[in-house]
C-alpha cells in the first residue's frame, strides 16, 4: 500500500503527485487502448464491408455502463475505503480521509474509470460482431454435432435430462442471470480501480478482452451453434430438445433464462441489434469469465482458488440445465482459458515491462 503522512499537505504537490501517478497509470494502460480501437476500427470496417449496418450496437451501453462504473461503483468504493480505514485507524478521519483521497488511490480510481469507459466501446463492439457472425454464417450450423458430442460423452443421454432433476433450479436460475454479472463486473472494477490490484491490471484485462473476443467472437464464428434452448428454431428439429423447452416455459421452470431467450430469439429474428444481444453457444464466454476469476483466485490463495472452480462448476452445470449451452461448450472455455491464463502469465514474468510501470515507482513533483 501507500503510507500517509499525518501533516497538511500542499495542494500543489497533492496534485502533482496526483497527475504523476495518472501519467503512470496511463503508460500502463496504452497497450490496453491501443487494443480497444484496434477492435473497435477493425469491426467498423468488417461491418461496412459486409453492409449490415443494422448489426451496430456501440452505443446501447452507454446508459447503463455509465451509471454503473462513473456514479455507483466509484461512489460505493470510495465509501467502503473510507469505512475501512476508520475502522483500522480507530476513527482519526482526518488520517483516514488523507488516505482514502491520497493521490495514488485517486490515480487508480479515475484511470480505471477512464478504462472501464474504454471497455464500454469494447463491449459494444463483441455485441455488434456477435449480432454480424449468424448472418456471415448463414445460420447456426453447428448446433447438431455439439448436440451429439453432448450425448457421445454423456453415455447416450442429453446432460440437460440429467440436471433438470437435481432439484436448484431456482438457484440456479438467479445465479446466472444476476450473480453472475456481479461478480464477473464487481470483480473488472475492483481491478481496474484499486492499488491493491495494480499488479494484475492489465494482465487481468487483457484475458478479460481475451475470453470476450476470441472465445465470443472468432471461436463463436468458426463453430456457429444456438445452443439447446434454440435449437429445434436453428436446426428445425423441435423433437430432441422438446422436453427441455417445455421445461423453460413452464411455470415452473427458470423464468428469468426463459424470458431472456425469448427476448434473443426476437432480436435475431427481426435482425435488430439490442442490449445483450446476439446469439452464440460455442465457447461458453459464461464460464469463460468466472474461470478466468478462478485462475487467478487460485494464484492468490489455494483456498479460495478452490471455492472459486467449484463456483465454476456450478456456473457450467447452470448453462447446460438452463438450455443455453451444450457440456462441451464449458469444457472448452475451461481449458482455453486455462491455457491462456497460464501462457500470458508466463510471457509477463519473463517480460515485466509488458505489465506496465511497477506502481511503487512515485514521480517526484
Amino acid at each position: 500500500m501507500f503510507q500517509v503522512d499525518e501533516k497538511p499537505r500542499d495542494v500543489k504537490i497533492w496534485a502533482s503527485e496526483l497527475l504523476s501517478h495518472l501519467m503512470i497509470r496511463a503508460r500502463a494502460d496504452a497497450w490496453l487502448y491501443f487494443a480497444v480501437a484496434f477492435y473497435f476500427l477493425g469491426s467498423v470496417l468488417l461491418i461496412t464491408a459486409t453492409g449490415h449496418a443494422e448489426v451496430m450496437s456501440f452505443s446501447l451501453y452507454f446508459d447503463q455502463w455509465t451509471f454503473l462504473f462513473l456514479i455507483f461503483m466509484p461512489l460505493t468504493a470510495v465509501v467502503v475505503d473510507y469505512a475501512w480505514v476508520i475502522f483500522r485507524f480507530e476513527g482519526k478521519r482526518a488520517l483516514v480521509a488523507r488516505k482514502t483521497f491520497s493521490p495514488q488511490r485517486l490515480a487508480h480510481l479515475f484511470s480505471g474509470m477512464a478504462l472501464l469507459m474504454a471497455l464500454m466501446i469494447f463491449q459494444g463492439t463483441f455485441t455488434s460482431i456477435k449480432n454480424l457472425l449468424p448472418i456471415l454464417r448463414g445460420g447456426f450450423v453447428y448446433d447438431h454435432m455439439l448436440a451429439n458430442a453432448d450425448a457421445l460423452l454423456s453415455f447416450g443421454s442429453d446432460p440437460s435430462k440429467i440436471l433438470q432433476s437435481i432439484g436448484v433450479v431456482g438457484i440456479m436460475d438467479w445465479n446466472y442471470s444476476i450473480l453472475w454479472f456481479i461478480l464477473c463486473f464487481g470483480t473488472l472494477f475492483f481491478v481496474a480501480t484499486s492499488p491493491r490490484a495494480a499488479s494484475i491490471r492489465v494482465r487481468y484485462i487483457s484475458m478479460f478482452m481475451f475470453v470476450w473476443v476470441f472465445c465470443g467472437n472468432i471461436l463463436a464464428g468458426f463453430f456457429m451453434s444456438a445452443g439447446p434452448a434454440f435449437y429445434g428454431a436453428a436446426t428445425g428439429d423441435h423433437e430432441r430438445f422438446a422436453a427441455l423447452q417445455a421445461f423453460l416455459s413452464s411455470p415452473d421452470g427458470p423464468l428469468l433464462a426463459h424470458s431472456f431467450q425469448t427476448y434473443l430469439w426476437s432480436l435475431h429474428q427481426a435482425g435488430t441489434s439490442g442490449l445483450g444481444s446476439g446469439i452464440s453457444a460455442f465457447p461458453s464466454v459464461h464460464v469463460g469469465l468466472i474461470a478466468l476469476n478462478a485462475f487467478f483466485a487460485i494464484d492468490l490463495s489455494r483456498r479460495f482458488g478452490v471455492l472459486a472452480f467449484c463456483y465454476t462448476a456450478f456456473v457450467m452445470l447452470s448453462s447446460v440445465c438452463l438450455g443455453w449451452h451444450y457440456a462441451v461448450d464449458g469444457y472448452a472455455s475451461l481449458i482455453l482459458v486455462g491455457a491462456a491464463h497460464y501462457g500470458v502469465k508466463a510471457v509477463m514474468e519473463r517480460r515485466p515491462t509488458l505489465s506496465g510501470t511497477p506502481d511503487s515507482v512515485i514521480l517526484a513533483p
